[in-house]
């Protein structure tokens, strides 16, 4: 007995696709403060394109052990604030399980000056740190850390230069 062919194609309904503009008005439900992340900041250099970045690594303070993990990072950067939405974890594809922290690294170019990094979760809790970048004398300072006025705000973010990471093109 041969099955009928369909008609028509049976749709598939849509994710709901996240969206990282939302994140930042979103009112995050009330919670104690607990530290989940930490980003660290350093000058990184990349050999095949012969460029310095300035990395963001946003890593979380809880290690995975059956799976490697990579944090979820959308970026929207406006003239000297950069909003680090973290949306979420996936997981990598590796074949070979490490214990390690779920991570994700951002890199920009032409960063020069006073910043504001805003790091968002998902549920709206947003921390924020002011920077200095001195590419000419190879220096990051952290000048302030606080958290934005925002009903409900907590503290689950550290922010930290990473000196030992620091890569330059060798002359």
């Amino acid at each position: 007995m041969p099955l009928r062919k369909p008609k028509d194609i049976p749709k598939i309904p849509k994710t709901r696709k996240k969206k990282a503009h939302t994140a930042l008005d979103a009112i995050p439900s009330k919670k104690p403060d607990k530290q989940e992340f930490i980003c660290s900041i350093y000058f990184k250099y990349d050999n095949k394109l012969k460029k310095q970045y300035v990395a963001f690594l946003i890593e979380t303070v809880v290690e995975f052990t059956a799976f490697a993990y990579e944090v979820s990072v959308d970026v929207i950067k406006e003239k000297d604030v950069i909003n680090l939405v973290i949306m979420g974890l996936k997981a990598k594809m590796d074949s070979v399980p490490q214990i390690m922290p779920a991570q994700s690294e951002n890199l920009f170019e032409d960063l020069f000056g006073n910043y504001t990094i805003n790091v968002v979760k998902q549920d709206g809790a947003i921390n924020s740190a002011n920077i200095d970048i001195n590419s000419v004398s190879k220096t990051i300072t952290v000048l302030e850390k606080y958290l934005p006025k925002k009903k409900n705000n907590r503290l689950f973010c550290e922010f930290i230069v990473d000196e030992n990471k620091f890569t330059f093109p060798e002359k």
